[in-house]
């Protein structure tokens, strides 16, 4: 599908209002009075469509001083981020070339919201994981302080160890099925060489004890995959440091497309994609190279400015014309 429309008109929004519909949050905005209209007291947005080969209806309700609501089938949810669950959207946005030019912190969630796709079962280990982390270091400032035992310490290292080993050899397998084919989008799309790579071992005993005397001091564990990242590359150049613009945005959408293929082959359905603002920076070439990679299969949705921005002919062409939507 494509979205036209000059700047200003709406097109990011009908993009956020397709995320929000299917995973109960904004990919842009922390707080619902950032979403809902200016001088509204409430935003909506209801989406009707096909998951896989089942027809869905999902509703959410947002308002700047009540909780998010949402509705699936006419069943309520306990929170909207349930939607998450039930369906996949993978999205493209110009800010999300943080996660080349970034810090770890930034890579890192990102790997972890794939990974939580591709292992539904695990995808509470980050969060677990750092719960720990923030336990062991509550209780080094207790023992630092002296309010607290050694022995308090042992049953939170034990369990920065457990889930911090867990967590790097999930995340190690989510990169390894990742790496492939975030390899050969980025070089259909000009980026010849393009590496994916885990950067980090897992947690032990032994290093934990190490490093307590200087834990102690700090405050913090200082070692684990909360401090770990993930190397891009092309070419043996590290892109956040040695990348243009054009290929920093050519490696996100690789990884972004790479994703989508990944999980159409693990679970036979493919998400639904959503690419704000892609073309701005690609060459007639790497423009046509896209068009022929997302129209491969899966249901995606583009912005641009101009329809003759995208050299093929989409299934579908939507105007945005400030606050309106036709079809083309």
């Amino acid at each position: 599908m494509l979205v036209s429309g000059p700047n200003g008109a709406g097109k990011t929004n009908l993009l956020e209002a397709l995320h929000m519909g299917t995973q109960g949050f904004s990919p842009r905005a922390r707080s619902d009075a950032q979403i809902v209209r200016f001088g509204a007291e409430a935003g909506r947005v209801r989406l009707a469509g096909v998951n896989a080969t089942t027809g869905f209806e999902a509703d959410v309700i947002l308002s700047p001083r009540e909780a998010r609501r949402a509705r699936l089938n006419g069943s309520a949810l306990r929170s909207a981020e349930q939607l998450r669950h039930e369906f996949r959207t993978l999205v493209f946005t110009p800010d999300r070339l943080a996660v080349v030019k970034g810090g770890p912190a930034t890579r890192r969630a990102y790997v972890d919201r794939s990974l939580g796709r591709l292992f539904p079962s695990r995808a509470a280990l980050p969060v677990d994981y750092a719960a720990a982390v923030g336990q062991r270091n509550a209780a080094l400032r207790r023992i630092a302080a002296g309010a607290s035992s050694a022995d308090a310490l042992s049953p939170w290292t034990k369990a920065v160890v457990t889930l911090g080993t867990a967590l790097v050899a999930t995340r190690r397998k989510t990169i390894d099925l990742l790496a492939l084919s975030f390899a050969e989008y980025a070089g259909r799309l000009g980026l010849a060489t393009a590496t994916l790579a885990y950067e980090g071992e897992e947690p032990t005993h032994d290093e934990a004890e190490r490093r307590l005397e200087r834990d102690l001091e700090r405050g913090l564990t200082g070692a684990g995959p909360h401090l770990h990242d993930i190397r891009l590359e092309a070419g043996g150049r590290e892109l956040r440091s040695y990348g243009s613009q054009g290929e920093q945005r050519i490696c996100v959408l690789a990884l972004v497309l790479a994703e989508g293929s990944t999980l159409r082959e693990r679970t036979g359905s493919a998400p639904l994609i959503l690419l704000d603002d892609v073309l701005s920076e690609l060459d007639g070439e790497r423009r046509r190279a896209l068009g022929e990679l997302i129209s491969d299969g899966g249901q995606t949705v583009v912005t641009v400015t101009a329809p003759a921005a995208l050299p093929i002919e989409p299934d579908q062409s939507l105007v945005v014309s400030f606050g309106t939507v036709e079809v083309a």
